[in-house]
């Protein structure tokens, strides 16, 4: 029987390529290598006779979009790469263990995630960037801010806080009615993704079970190294500072986030200090860059066009 989600793919994969971006990979090392979805203006078509050129150096200012735990990243950010292209270099990676990102390393840190990311950045001729981070790929994103502020310049951030502590987790499971991190993001069952959509979406979303079970199949690959994943994320409350970052920082939220709510946005605002700015999403949960997309891409435009005098937010 045909996997409905998976059957989608050529066509979300059509149309990133319309939106001009296209898939590249990136080894390090031997044995871990990242995948970004580029834009497509950075690679030359590689004559047969010659190996394939390294990607140009952008000529726009750079947009990178992480994504969350439940999704790669073009799913993730289906809707908001077409909306940027024009006027930014978009780069959409999959972190190690989704997409085609890998790893043979045990590390299965925020740091290590970032460092990978960093690299991979490098690699494709890019200096400086404006990083976009979901959730998961916000803690991430606050990594390779705080680790290398000479390549972030600014930061978007949804859903997200700078660490997972453990009373953070404790208190964030037991609010939600789940026994651990691995229950709630790496559902087995119809019924445990329902209950995962049930509180990242404001609006109650119906799906045929049907499509529920092709989603578990498509997206929650690799579930091992994405427990560990979990595991890794988990940090004491005293092994927890606040870094001083250089970088603007804008907290876009939804309002009605059930997983890290608007208070918790607030407090992070607070500890980030004068450069954090807070801006929420009515009628919209944790999934907010999905359910009001239109209304996300708007405010993140307004932000990037506060950092980049030559494009308009439109």
């Amino acid at each position: 029987m045909v996997n409905l989600v998976a059957a989608q793919r050529p066509l979300l994969h059509a149309l990133m390529k319309m939106a001009g971006v296209v898939p590249y990979s990136v080894e390090f090392e031997p044995g871990t290598t990242m995948n970004f979805w580029v834009p497509v203006e950075t690679l030359s078509k590689p004559k047969k006779t010659q190996p394939p050129k390294p990607p140009q150096k952008p000529t726009k200012p750079v947009v990178v979009l992480v994504h969350g735990f439940a999704a790669e990243g073009i799913v993730t950010w289906q809707f908001q790469v077409g909306a940027l292209s024009k006027r930014y270099s978009v780069y959409v990676p999959d972190l190690l263990f989704f997409g085609d990102s890998i790893t043979d390393k045990s590390d299965r840190s925020p740091t290590f995630q970032a460092e990978c990311l960093a690299a991979g950045l490098r690699k494709l001729g890019i200096d400086k960037c404006t990083v976009v981070g979901f959730s998961y790929g916000g803690m991430v994103a606050f990594k390779l801010a705080e680790l290398w502020p000479e390549l972030v310049e600014a930061m978007v951030v949804s859903g997200s806080i700078l660490a997972m502590t453990d009373s953070i987790s404790d208190e964030t499971l037991q609010r939600l009615g789940f026994g651990s991190s691995s229950e709630l993001l790496l559902p087995t069952s119809v019924k445990g993704l329902k209950a995962l959509l049930s509180v990242a979406a404001h609006k109650k979303l119906w799906f045929p079970d049907r499509l529920h079970k092709d989603f578990l199949e498509v997206m929650f690959n690799n579930r091992k190294d994405r427990a560990e994943l979990l595991e890794g994320l988990v940090m004491s409350n005293k092994d927890s500072t606040v870094p001083k970052f250089p970088q603007k920082i804008h907290l876009l939220w939804g309002l009605n986030d059930q997983i890290f709510n608007v208070e918790l946005a607030r407090k992070l605002q607070e500890e980030l200090g004068d450069n954090a700015t807070f801006q929420s999403i009515p009628k919209s949960g944790h999934l907010v860059h999905l359910e009001r997309p239109c209304i996300y891409n708007r405010c993140l435009k307004q932000f990037l066009a506060t950092l980049h005098s030559n494009a308009q937010a439109k």
